[in-house]
């Protein structure tokens, strides 16, 4: 039986490494698109969703006007507004509904994914590779991680977002104290 230090190293080093290899100038470029950006609207299926809906909470407490997509509170989106969107296996029929509403409506789009050339990606404005197995290469061989089916990708997601949160931070001048103040006092 594989013990549990040898699993967590090599998960660990998988995400740290699909992290590292997001290209910098890419993730500057999200991070100017988000900084212009009126309202955000974050959309993800599954536990690509759930990463999502972190990365809005995080662009929330820095107190921009941030919203996911399907929420009862979600506002419409129009010109200077920007839908950011999951779809690390390249495409999603929901994903690539929401965000032919979305340029109806004017506005933006921009796509976090591991196949920048896949159906959603082509349909937005912009694309931020993160390299990672997703649930559509986690079979055959392409499958390379140590991680079940897209949990490279999702993982690799959090701590991108972490940092594009600390670059995106810097870029509008909210300080940490700021962030801390938006932090529901409900819990």
């Amino acid at each position: 039986m594989t013990d549990y230090v040898s699993l967590a190293n090599r998960a660990a080093e998988e995400i740290r490494k699909a992290s590292a290899e997001v290209s910098p100038d890419g993730m500057a470029q999200l991070v100017a698109e988000l900084a212009r950006s009126g309202k955000i609207v974050v959309a993800g299926v599954g536990r690509e969703g759930l990463m999502m809906r972190a990365l809005a909470m995080r662009l929330f407490h820095m107190g921009l006007d941030a919203h996911v997509a399907g929420d009862m509170t979600t506002p419409p989106v129009g010109p200077g507004d920007l839908l950011l969107v999951s779809a690390g296996p390249g495409d999603f029929a929901t994903i690539r509904a929401l965000v032919g509403r979305a340029r109806e409506a004017g506005a933006r789009c921009y796509c976090v994914t591991a196949v920048p050339d896949g159906p959603v990606a082509k349909l937005c404005d912009g694309a931020l590779e993160i390299p990672a197995q997703t649930m559509a290469s986690d079979t055959g061989p392409e499958a390379t991680s140590t991680l079940p089916m897209g949990s490279l990708f999702e993982g690799a997601q959090y701590v991108v977002f972490e940092c594009l949160v600390l670059l995106l931070r810097e870029r509008v001048a909210v300080t940490p104290e700021t962030m801390r103040d938006n932090h529901t006092n409900l819990e």
